[in-house]
């Protein structure tokens, strides 16, 4: 009697979602272990003062200098759930994207036909950038506001484009607004986000 599972043929789509995750994926799959920022913060926050006070100064810019949000965090209910693990802020096709804040570009080029940069800025902390032609390559060493590719068509559709951006601390992703200077009115949010 055998107790094998029965092998699974994937679709090309389910193949190309699967390499996708094995490249932006940390070693270890991202579990966070015991006394790490996730289990002392609500989910998707990051850790220490995860908001900024007005007349702080936000750890983040913005990436292509906009901060009208068009489709915001929505937190998975598991690590593979559905949700939509960035913010995307809208642009014009062309406009140059900037890195967030300094770092190390981890990854620049295409990820499922769609342009991507991730930088990593060190102690756990990574942005991505989604859907734009990268004009650095991995192993660059970046200062916040330095360009690092220009907005192209991917993630959102050319007539409403936008750049994606995520974040992810320790594996895992988180929201990203928490880093920027305040968001320009109105974000778009999904109903469950709204209080009250």
């Amino acid at each position: 009697m055998s107790t094998s599972r029965p092998r699974v043929a994937l679709s090309p789509t389910a193949t190309v979602l699967l390499l996708l995750v094995a490249l932006v994926a940390p070693p270890g799959g991202g579990a966070s272990p015991a006394g790490t920022p996730h289990d002392r913060h609500g989910p998707g926050q990051p850790p220490g003062d995860s908001r900024v006070e007005a007349g702080d100064t936000a750890p983040w810019v913005w990436p292509t200098g906009g901060r009208a949000v068009v489709r915001g965090w929505e937190q998975p209910t598991d690590e593979y759930a559905a949700g939509h693990r960035g913010i995307d802020v809208a642009t014009v096709l062309g406009t140059t994207a900037v890195a967030v804040a300094d770092g190390t570009v981890s990854f620049a080029g295409p990820v499922a036909g769609r342009g991507v940069v991730t930088i990593d800025h060190g102690s756990g902390l990574v942005s991505t950038l989604d859907s734009v032609d990268p004009a650095v390559t991995a192993g660059t060493t970046v200062e916040q506001g330095d360009p690092v590719g220009t907005v192209a068509v991917g993630h959102c559709p050319a007539t409403a484009p936008c750049v994606h951006l995520g974040a992810r601390v320790d594996g895992r992703y988180v929201d990203p607004l928490p880093y920027l200077p305040a968001a320009d009115w109105p974000v778009l949010l999904p109903g469950s986000a709204w209080p009250g």
